[in-house]
């Protein structure tokens, strides 16, 4: 029988399990390969369903514990060496971690050791307080030891997906443009594309697909490197040249989200995705890429809203 809270569960035990090795292994190196591998997920979506159930990025969550440690060192032991902080608290230098801790903290190790802690103190509480006033219930949440839990859902994201479908697809062989950097700026990719494929007919088959293939993870690639691929399903004998690609989309099992939603909000759906319909679904991504498939202009659409299944590769957990 489907138990949709057991599987939330599971996703808190896994994302629990990896906040308690950071916690563990502060003073040494660690790898995304490795904290992947403590999850038991996918090193390509790792990064993501864990931003999006703890609301940190993956390096900003360990950069905090480590400089949150370092400052409790520096206030509770004040004859405890600088340089002892920086390197059991997993800090490459004293340079590097001077500079860290002053934009974290707003003041240096020295001032902040020297009674600025005390100043801290007294500005986290009344932040606290205002944050607590203005924020929004959401599905996950640290409680006071650290552990992420679980809590009711008082407002719903507006975004909603339509609804979920597991299928399995079938491989896709595809004409592609590569696009190099921000999502956002994908539109001459597209335009390229369509050029190409206009001419040759592709649209007046009912079959073909338009879709964009990922490559990278925003959550851990640099934004001005991220690769994508704006494609259009093609025959499979059919010779392409020049500027123009042509690869396989790997078929198996997917969850097709349905979304209607503006070009600025894509980033929403796929938060809303990891955050709100994965935990509870049974499970979790594999290592094909993932990607969007359009069915429609949203030049076209009243709102300028684009129709499409945000398709996530899948295995049972």
């Amino acid at each position: 029988m489907f138990n949709s809270d057991y599987y939330v569960q599971q996703y808190i035990a896994r994302i629990n399990r990896v906040m308690d090795y950071i916690e563990k292994h502060l003073s040494e190196p660690m790898t995304l390969e490795e904290l992947a591998d403590v999850a038991a997920f996918s090193k390509f979506h790792f990064h993501r369903i864990f931003s999006a159930l703890t609301g940190e990025s993956l390096y900003e969550f360990i950069r905090r514990l480590r400089l949150e440690r370092a400052a409790g060192l520096l206030a509770d032991q004040p004859d405890l060496p600088v340089t002892d902080i920086v390197y059991g608290c997993g800090f490459s230098s004293q340079s590097v971690f001077n500079r860290a801790f002053r934009d974290f903290f707003g003041m240096t190790p020295t001032r902040f050791r020297r009674g600025g802690h005390l100043e801290h103190s007294k500005n986290r509480k009344q932040v606290s307080k205002e944050n607590q006033l203005h924020s929004k219930a959401g599905r996950f949440e640290m409680d006071k030891s650290g552990e992420l839990r679980r809590v009711s859902l008082t407002q719903l994201n507006p975004l909603i997906m339509k609804n979920v479908e597991i299928k399995d697809l079938q491989e896709m062989n595809v004409a592609y443009v590569r696009h190099t950097g921000p999502y956002n700026t994908i539109g001459e990719a597209f335009g390229k594309l369509m050029r190409w494929a206009g001419p040759r007919g592709l649209f007046a088959n009912p079959d073909t697909r338009l879709l964009c293939v990922y490559h990278d993870s925003p959550e851990i690639t640099e934004e001005v490197k991220l690769r994508s691929s704006v494609c259009i399903t093609i025959p499979e004998n059919m010779e392409v040249k020049g500027e123009i690609g042509k690869m396989k989309v790997a078929g198996g099992k997917y969850a097709m989200c349905r979304f209607e939603i503006t070009t600025d909000q894509f980033g929403e759906a796929w938060d809303e995705i990891n955050r709100d319909w994965l935990p509870s679904s049974g499970y979790v991504c594999d290592d094909r890429l993932p990607f969007d498939l359009y069915y429609n202009n949203a030049e076209e659409h009243p709102e300028k809203k684009h129709i499409v299944d945000i398709c996530i590769p899948v295995r049972p957990m």
